[in-house]
């Protein structure tokens, strides 16, 4: 979302050396929707004869979207990364439709770490009074747009009386659209989405639908959604990235049960060692990458996406360790002003302990959690 002008914060940490501009992508199928869903499945990667278990334990969960936002997951996942860190304990992977329906899995124990979005990881952490979940790292920034008819609206003034598209109420998506839309004096009903805009929640998959349909105007949507809407003629008027300092916005984190993180806390180093080492795969490899994540998208939804939507997507997003928390805090507090979230208390939402340290022995500076992190 973007920063008001009262809320342009200094990020205040250091972030990876290289934040690499990288291909990420959000596939239409998981941005929205509710529903606990999810479909086993996993990459290539096998456990090295003779491998040991880290602490004993035979598997560890981990959650993620088929999404390229999610792209340290899947190339993880596809590459072996993951699985290499982890030794003798299997990598067991879910995928998830939306963030609700993660959340929903890792508050009963049906998984133990997860790849997500913001606004859930906030939503999660509040609903449970901060009891359990964990931000522990960073994994993309970047990667929405708002993409407009050009025949209907030419300048922002012109969104102005115009339908557009967000994911779903209260998602990422949404609020920062809805934030956008006040810094502009105009006013809308959150929860109706009515006013001197019309902000219509639409499930990605539908989006360009919709878009062909003339039925709405534009859409405020990650990749690879907005990609997809150029495709078919659409112009990008906003460029989310461009709304925050230094071009940087947290779009994916990576969150752990508490219970796991203190039982565990060995496999939770080796999973942030193995998101890490693929995050600096992906920046030293990025044609290698990106096909690999391709190629997990197609394991995991049945389908890969086509060049002309893979590309200009791969190229939006950017890979990082750094989770990027003072911009979190921003969003939530953007979430508040829209009134779809009272003031959260979010002291104690990171612990970055166990990433610092993986950090550290790989020579990177530490990354800071922005006064959110545990005592």
């Amino acid at each position: 979302m973007p920063h008001a002008a009262g809320h342009r914060r200094a990020t205040g940490h250091r972030t990876r050396a290289a934040l690499a501009a990288l291909p990420l992508l959000a596939l239409a199928l998981t941005a929205c929707g509710y529903g606990s869903q999810t479909d086993e499945g996993g990459g290539p990667a096998k456990i090295a004869a003779g491998a040991k278990k880290i602490e004993g334990l035979d598997s560890v969960r981990i959650g993620y979207f088929p999404n390229l936002t999610h792209a340290t997951a899947l190339v993880g996942n596809r590459e072996g990364v993951l699985q290499k860190e982890l030794g003798g304990t299997e990598a067991k992977y879910s995928q998830f439709n939306a963030g609700p329906s993660e959340i929903e899995a890792l508050n009963a124990g049906s998984i133990d770490i997860g790849w997500i979005g913001p606004s859930p990881a906030i939503n999660g952490y509040t609903k449970s009074r901060g009891e359990n979940l964990r931000i522990i790292g960073g994994s993309a920034s970047g990667g929405v747009k708002l993409v407009v008819n050009p025949e209907k609206i030419k300048t922002e003034s012109d969104v102005r009386g115009k339908k557009i598209a967000t994911p779903q109420l209260g998602n990422t998506q949404d609020v920062a659209f809805l934030h956008w839309i006040a810094e502009k004096g105009w006013k809308v009903d959150a929860q109706s989405g009515k006013g001197d805009v019309s902000v219509v929640r639409t499930d990605n998959k539908i989006t360009p639908d919709a878009y062909k349909s003339g039925s709405i105007d534009g859409a405020w949507v990650p990749e690879p959604t907005a990609s997809k809407l150029v495709a078919e003629g659409g112009k990008v008027l906003v460029d989310e990235a461009d709304l925050w300092p230094d071009k940087k916005f947290v779009i994916t984190n990576i969150i752990v049960r508490q219970e796991f993180l203190e039982k565990h806390p060995k496999v939770v180093e080796a999973v942030l060692r193995g998101s890490v080492k693929t995050n600096a795969f992906i920046q030293e490899n990025p044609a290698k990458a990106k096909a690999a994540a391709n190629a997990q998208l197609k394991a995991d939804s049945g389908k890969a996406l086509p060049p002309e939507v893979l590309d200009p997507a791969w190229k939006s997003i950017r890979a990082t360790d750094d989770p990027l928390a003072a911009t979190l805090d921003a969003e939530a507090d953007h979430a508040v002003d829209a009134g779809l979230l009272e003031k959260p208390d979010l002291k104690g939402i990171y612990d970055l302990g166990p990433l610092n340290k993986v950090l550290k022995a790989a020579g990177e500076s530490p990354v800071d959690d922005a006064g959110l992190g545990v005592e």
